[in-house]
């Protein structure tokens, strides 16, 4: 909680405080995670046995605080909900590291690592020289900048700077991924001495992905890829699999002709070919422990620390911005709102491309992370196994695990009642939050000092 709160959220902090059905509230709260802009719900929901029509259980959300009922947001933005966001991190980690290391509870044996598999950056081109922090020596400006000055990643010189090509780039940088994939394939069964469609037959490219937003407002995509057998993670890879095979493809795939997107000429802007960055990084991924920074488990985290991110980290918005007139109010740095503003004017010159639908994401419009279809679980398979194992708790809470769920009949009724806090509430569940952070960390903590077999990842 903030050392000084402002008057009225104080009085409307110690008016939550003190209702009589606070410990309630705070329970709901907890419950969320500490999430900081819950939805609202109000209903009812009865269990009743089919055989008897005995009445088994029934909530309804008359009896609880103003009401409500308070669920999690599930925004995956750590500057919207940090708390959503650190579930939905912990959700994207468990399913890298189980493409990397197995998962025997999601069917992916643990064989998986001893498949080629690297790690890959792919990059944006450049746009225009931009202030930078170089390994030896000064940026181009004559200034050494510190790690956290604002000035990095924006132009050195905003009027020769290629705004318009850097927004483009973002809205086809899906397609690129695409054609990168596509011609990915081909290099590895050129390398195989094999067809595309002999390769089918014996080997299956498998990866997940994330985009990142560099300073400049570019994007790059950070990916594990993976070389599996034909029916995916459960079947070896082909003798002729190796990371160096892999990792061969993937140079040649990045800077082959065929990757790249072309966008037309429109208006006043020429016609443009895009094409990855010439900084492209390809490490192999190695087990834990062997020394190597990059582990499986660095990888998961490093995946997943990117994946509740995004274009606000380069001083845009987090939401859609309606008018440019909002830029002002939030105070959106220079560069980012000349990036903004190309959006703007380019909209009506490409109005299939939706540019300003998303220019508070520089142009980006597509999966801020995504994987193909055999990687590993889904993000819906850890969502329902964290909602079915909160039932067995609740189904054990009111007596009812030795009823049979085929003589069970629930019916329910939910409305939607908003979401959000008032200020007091705000501030309570912001401490609620932290609480909650801080008890994660110290059984983080406990979890390292175990033995590596003994983790439970």
């Amino acid at each position: 909680m903030p050392d000084l709160l402002d008057p009225t959220t104080l009085g409307d902090l110690l008016r939550v405080a003190s209702a009589s059905d606070y410990d309630r509230w705070e329970d709901q709260i907890r419950r969320t995670g500490g999430c900081s802009d819950p939805i609202h719900l109000t209903g009812w929901t009865l269990t009743k046995d089919k055989t008897t029509g005995e009445t088994l259980h029934h909530y309804s959300t008359e009896n609880e605080p103003g009401g409500r009922l308070r669920v999690a947001c599930g925004n995956r933005r750590a500057s919207r909900c940090p708390s959503c966001a650190w579930t939905y991190a912990g959700d994207t980690y468990h399913l890298i590291r189980a493409g990397l290391a197995g998962d025997d509870r999601r069917d992916i044996p643990a064989t998986v690592r001893d498949h080629p598999r690297v790690f890959a950056t792919l990059t944006a081109p450049s746009f225009g020289r931009v202030h930078n922090r170089p390994d030896h020596g000064v940026c181009r400006c004559g200034n050494h900048h510190p790690a956290e000055d604002p000035a990095l990643g924006t132009a050195l010189d905003p009027a020769t700077y290629d705004y318009a090509g850097a927004v483009l780039f973002n809205n086809h940088a899906g397609q690129l991924w695409q054609r990168f994939t596509n011609r990915l394939r081909r290099e590895i069964a050129a390398r195989a001495g094999l067809s595309q469609r002999e390769l089918k037959e014996c080997a299956r490219l498998s990866y997940g992905k994330v985009a990142e937003f560099q300073k400049r407002g570019a994007l790059h995509f950070h990916a594990v890829i993976r070389l599996d057998g034909p029916d995916g993670p459960d079947t070896p890879p082909p003798a002729w699999a190796t990371v160096d095979l892999l990792a061969d493809a993937i140079q040649a795939a990045a800077a082959h002709s065929y990757t790249s997107v072309s966008v037309p000429a429109s208006g006043d802007q020429p016609a443009r070919t895009f094409r990855w960055g010439t900084q492209l990084d390809v490490r192999p991924v190695k087990a834990f422990g062997d020394g190597s920074d990059i582990t499986e488990q660095a990888v998961a985290a490093y995946v997943a620390k990117y994946a509740t991110k995004a274009a606000e980290t380069t001083g845009t918005l987090d939401r859609r911005i309606g008018e440019l007139s909002e830029l002002d109010r939030h105070g959106v740095p220079d560069h980012a709102r000349r990036l903004i503003r190309a959006c703007k004017e380019l909209d009506p010159l490409y109005p299939d491309r939706r540019l300003w639908a998303w220019a508070h994401m520089l142009g980006f419009r597509g999966h801020f992370s995504s994987k193909s279809r055999r990687y590993s679980t889904t993000l819906g398979e850890l969502r329902q196994a964290r909602a079915d194992y909160r039932a067995t708790q609740e189904h054990a809470a009111l007596g009812l695990d030795d009823v049979e769920p085929d003589t069970v009949l629930v019916l329910a009724d939910w409305q939607y009642a908003g979401h959000g806090h008032t200020p007091g509430e705000s501030a309570l569940a912001a401490t609620i939050a932290r609480n909650l952070q801080l008890n994660r960390e110290t059984a983080r903590e406990a979890l390292r000092d175990l033995p590596i077999d003994e983790r439970e990842w």
